[in-house]
């Protein structure tokens, strides 16, 4: 059921075209129009893509009541790929050219040799791909909230979001944005008229011996600022440690925080590797210090939040800003389609936290008291963040 049931995971698309504010019969009409169908087996290697009604993997009936919950639109995305994988094409070829040279002295194929084995195992492929021998189907939940103008994708690999995106451009003509954290940021930027301000951001070096880091995984290209995503999770890391687990918003309301489960790090510059802990509170242990005094910076967190009495667990992919994992609470007394209206409200209600905890990190890093705060997290990182919790 996706985003229904069990724990949740997606990539956040802003949608700036028009939007209805309501679901009605015509968006299931255009659903069950670009329906990916029946499996068949397909002799091509091209990916099939279209829309299931979401309880399972070859699930066609959408209906009114199943798929539409007042202004979201529940659904999922299948894609069907049918490619004989790399490594059997490699055992094919030199079981092949074992064949062909059996009888060779030096047993060294010739360059026909290796043509006609070539050819015998491109007619093998074609044979398992009409018999959908490597036939392979995958889906993944969608949550179109035109409440918040966001499409919420269940699933955090490139290719499952952009097949997601160019089948929702093409199904309803939509206009879409991923929402990464430098997206983010600049969302911010535009509406705090911040936008000079953030122009002028490049990575912070926390260990001071330079004017600014070097990020291997960040191209530099202009309004890409995903960057922040990584000192964002740093940031949290300082305040929660130094100031305490609450944070105030912009609607004036607060959010307790600590991080949870899992944390990957990696060098940015790329000279010392990459590695994740796992533990209760990953920031305790004294692997975890060390790393982040040799410049290692955060790329993916598992995080607990709670705000306006609601926890949310989740793991945040620091330049992606993609979720996982993610685990709400609902209302105890829910029945029926009470539970799922419920946690539709409960991933809207993280979905915010989290980005009001982003928007208070935007506003110390683009704003005048960043230089502050950068030097305080350097003269932090110099110590012993934390010793071990007894």
């Amino acid at each position: 059921m996706g985003f229904l049931s069990g724990s949740m995971t997606f990539e956040c698309f802003r949608i700036s075209s028009t939007q209805p504010r309501q679901f009605g019969p015509e968006h299931v009409e255009i659903l069950e129009k670009f329906a990916i169908g029946e499996s068949k087996s397909f002799a091509n290697e091209q990916a099939r893509t279209g829309f299931l009604a979401g309880d399972h993997l070859l699930d066609y009936d959408f209906d009114l009541e199943k798929n539409v919950f007042g202004d979201a639109l529940h659904f999922a995305v299948r894609i069907d790929t049918n490619q004989v994988p790399a490594a059997i094409r490699r055992a094919w070829l030199q079981i092949e050219l074992a064949t062909l040279t059996a009888d060779s002295v030096a047993r060294r194929p010739t360059k026909a040799q290796r043509q006609e084995a070539k050819d015998a195992v491109e007619a093998r492929c074609e044979e398992a791909a009409g018999s959908g021998q490597f036939q392979r189907l995958q889906q993944f939940p969608v949550l179109w909230d035109a409440k918040n103008s966001l499409l919420y994708c269940g699933g955090t690999s490139a290719s499952a979001s952009e097949v997601c995106s160019d089948l929702m451009i093409k199904a309803f003509e939509l206009e879409l944005s991923r929402l990464s954290s430098g997206k983010l940021a600049l969302e911010w930027a535009v509406k705090a008229k911040q936008r000079k301000a953030l122009n002028d951001a490049l990575p912070a070096s926390f260990r001071g011996d330079v004017d600014r880091a070097d990020v291997v995984w960040w191209d530099g290209e202009k309004d890409n600022y995903d960057f922040l995503g990584n000192e964002f999770l740093l940031w949290l890391w300082w305040r929660w440690e130094t100031q305490g687990g609450t944070i105030g918003l912009s609607d004036d309301s607060e959010v307790t925080g600590m991080f949870a489960r899992t944390l990957a790090l990696e060098c940015p510059q790329g000279e010392s590797g990459k590695g994740t802990i796992a533990a209760e509170d990953p920031t305790y242990l004294p692997e975890a210090a060390q790393a982040i005094r040799t410049g290692k910076l955060p790329r993916k967190a598992g995080l607990i939040l709670v705000r306006h009495g609601e926890q949310y667990e989740l793991t945040l992919q620091a330049e992606t800003f993609a979720v996982s994992g993610a685990k709400i609470q609902i209302d105890e007394d829910a029945e029926g389609r009470g539970i799922l209206e419920d946690r539709i409200e409960g991933l809207r209600g993280l979905k915010e936290t989290l980005d009001l905890l982003y928007q208070a990190f935007c506003e110390q890093r683009i704003g005048k008291d960043w230089k502050n705060d950068l030097d305080q997290m350097r003269g932090w990182l110099k110590t012993k963040p934390r010793a071990r919790r007894t």
